[in-house]
């Protein structure tokens, strides 16, 4: 994620209030939470393209061994932004071992997977690794901290939702294409035998 000028700038703002509390003139309260909204936006973008990589991870997968170099692309890039292997994925590349890139990928995932499961027991988090060849620069991860003005304001009531519309029966394709007439000729060109 990335902030322009004017974002820096409400951003360094916030943060001197919030270590040293003055009052805020209301736009300067109105831009704090436009910048809130857009870093909301931004993070659920974020899980919107994780869930879109993964869908399409999977669909990789399920097309191999025809796929293999995408596959390997696309989980390479998995693990690289945290993506912890599943059993499926350690299957697959088990699958294409004669492959040497997908050798380095299933040592690397077994790797993965072995301090996951060690983590999981020992009932700690799992810290990732950084991989071997940088797939890019690496970002941290944005917490929304309750407070502040926008914690004192009411809440909006939800709004209920509309009836859903009556379903109408669906027509039948006679009813939306009627069935096509022989052209009749004009009376002059009956033909007579």
């Amino acid at each position: 994620m990335a902030f322009g000028a004017d974002e820096l700038r409400v951003l360094r703002r916030a943060l001197a209030v919030a270590l040293h509390p003055v009052p805020l003139a209301d736009h300067d309260v109105q831009e704090c939470l436009r910048l809130a909204d857009s870093v909301d936006e931004a993070v659920r973008e974020a899980g919107r393209l994780r869930a879109f990589l993964l869908a399409d991870l999977a669909r990789y997968r399920d097309a191999l061994p025809g796929t293999a170099t995408g596959y390997l692309e696309r989980l390479q890039d998995a693990l690289a932004a945290g993506y912890d292997p599943r059993p499926d994925d350690l299957a697959a590349l088990r699958s294409l071992r004669g492959n040497p890139a997908a050798a380095a990928v299933l040592r690397r995932c077994q790797e993965l997977a072995e301090r996951s499961v060690r983590s999981r027991l020992a009932g700690r988090t799992v810290t990732v690794p950084a991989p071997a060849t940088p797939a890019g620069p690496r970002r941290a991860r944005l917490l929304a901290l309750p407070g502040g003005r926008a914690a004192d304001e009411p809440k909006p009531k939800p709004q209920p939702k509309p009836p859903a519309p009556d379903e109408r029966p669906v027509p039948k394709p006679s009813e939306v294409f009627p069935p096509r007439r022989k052209p009749v000729p004009p009376p002059g060109q009956w033909a007579v035998g």
